[in-house]
């Protein structure tokens, strides 16, 4: 999980970006930075949610791959995309 001051960070950075990219016109500052938090806060969830899913079908592997070994890191990233476009992401 990343921290309050982390997130609330990343998501003055979009917020920013988008404001100063003449993409969107705030009318209220305090509301949009804490759309942005919501947002980024619900962001990390699901890639923690995703991440955990795929460690999990990696080590439910009956030939028992050893986290941080190649073939482990391969596993990890081919579960990690399946989740990914499992969830529509």
């Amino acid at each position: 999980m990343i921290s309050e001051e982390r997130a609330r960070h990343f998501a003055y950075l979009i917020i920013d970006g988008l404001w100063k990219d003449d993409l969107v016109d705030y009318s209220d500052d305090d509301k949009a930075m804490q759309t942005g938090k919501q947002a980024m806060e619900k962001f990390v969830a699901q890639m923690q949610a995703i991440d955990e899913a795929a460690r999990q079908k990696v080590a439910s592997l009956k030939r028992g791959v050893v986290e941080g070994s190649s073939e482990w890191d391969i596993l990890y990233r081919k579960y990690f995309e399946e989740e990914m476009s499992r969830r529509g992401n």
